[in-house]
């Protein structure tokens, strides 16, 4: 039997905007990244083709939004094979009810982040305690509390692949979120981050809102275990990725990604970990 799908007691719109919000940026011929307010989603497939899929949900109340970016890239009545989240915080599955009730498709995530998106478990809260800016401190206002997909969610296969995208493998990059993954494409060094790192100071508004391009660790405010942070800030170093886009910022690559990944992870404490709040070990 079907169970009804639904958003947690908390659900709602949340009033933040960048200056990017709106805008697309085609990083490959084969991946779209558009911005959603502060978040990215990303469409893998070619425009020319009806096999692709969407990697990410945006924030709450941009269904609409969402279908129209792709009909633009892909036509009218075209829609993805399969959602694939990186993780279910509110700003990655905000619109995700609508889009499987628009298309019935399927979403794959990883098994540990199940509970979070089949009413089981709420996320921690929002530590806005932390060291940060004023988007820290806006936190509690935030979605925690699970959503609902019921049957219409599944564990993603346990070697690796990723269903509608073949040439990738998916990492477990927990310290975010328990379920966390990250998306490695190894024949061109495509990495499609998540939360794991981003490019931009998600906790301090006036970065966010001009998308001042920094990489750094995760957001602070929703992290809740740091060491595994830093852990998988390491494996996606060691993968020696070419390219990268995250969930939050511009797409980083070459020289400046290696560079600057590197950098993260020597000095990781200092410029990632807060100095205070209440997920430090």
């Amino acid at each position: 039997m079907d169970i009804e799908m639904n958003y947690g007691g908390d659900y709602k719109y949340i009033p933040a905007l960048s200056i990017r919000s709106g805008t697309g940026i085609e990083v490959l011929p084969d991946l779209y990244q558009h911005t959603i307010q502060i978040v990215n989603i990303f469409l893998y497939g070619h425009p020319q083709k009806d096999d692709f899929v969407l990697i990410d949900a945006g924030m709450p109340h941009s269904a609409q939004k969402i279908i129209s970016v792709i009909q633009e890239r892909f036509g009218e009545n075209k829609k993805p094979k399969a959602i694939i989240l990186t993780h279910g915080h509110f700003d990655h599955v905000g619109a995700i009810i609508e889009l499987v009730n628009h298309w019935n498709i399927p979403v794959y995530a990883h098994p540990l982040e199940l509970p979070f998106l089949t009413g089981k478990e709420s996320y921690p809260e929002p530590d806005a305690t932390v060291e940060g800016g004023l988007i820290a401190k806006m936190s509690p206002m935030f979605p925690i509390e699970p959503i609902q997909l019921g049957n219409h969610v599944h564990p993603l296969p346990a070697d690796g692949q990723i269903p509608y995208m073949p040439d990738f493998h998916w990492i477990h990059t927990p310290g975010h979120s328990p379920g966390h993954i990250s998306l490695f494409r190894e024949n061109d060094g495509l990495l499609i981050v998540g939360d794991a790192f981003v490019t931009v100071r998600q906790d301090a508004l006036f970065n966010v809102l001009i998308q001042q391009k920094e990489i750094n660790g995760p957001p602070r405010y929703l992290t809740s275990d740091w060491q595994q942070a830093w852990d998988s800030v390491k494996k996606l170093e060691a993968l020696n990725p070419q390219i990268a886009v995250t969930g939050h910022g511009l797409p980083i690559s070459g020289e400046e990604l290696t560079t600057d990944l590197a950098k993260l992870v020597l000095h990781f404490r200092e410029m990632a970990i807060p100095e205070y709040g209440k997920y430090l070990n």
